[in-house]
């Protein structure tokens, strides 16, 4: 079962937000969760690594950004989620 923070995450992408990871000179990764007019709010690394493992959610896997978006799984579940 998906906690409230991980189908927030995947309601927002459903909805059109862009999720993307940002990687300093370090490797360190910070997830942002972008909305259409550009505001960020951060996420949880483990909240993505989770509907990562799951099969919910898929990047690009670029460097130094990535960008993230819903498997064909994730819509399914986004779908079920918002009718819920």
């Amino acid at each position: 079962m998906l906690s409230a923070s991980q189908k927030h995450i995947l309601l927002a992408i459903a909805r059109g937000y862009r999720l993307k990871d940002h990687r300093d000179i370090e490797g360190n990764k910070v997830f942002i969760l972008h909305a259409p007019d550009e505001s960020g709010e951060p996420v949880a690394r483990e909240d993505v690594e989770t509907l990562v493992d799951l099969g919910l959610i898929s990047s690009n896997k670029k460097f130094p950004s990535a960008t993230y978006w819903l498997t064909p799984a994730g819509q399914a579940l986004a779908q079920q989620i918002a009718i819920d």
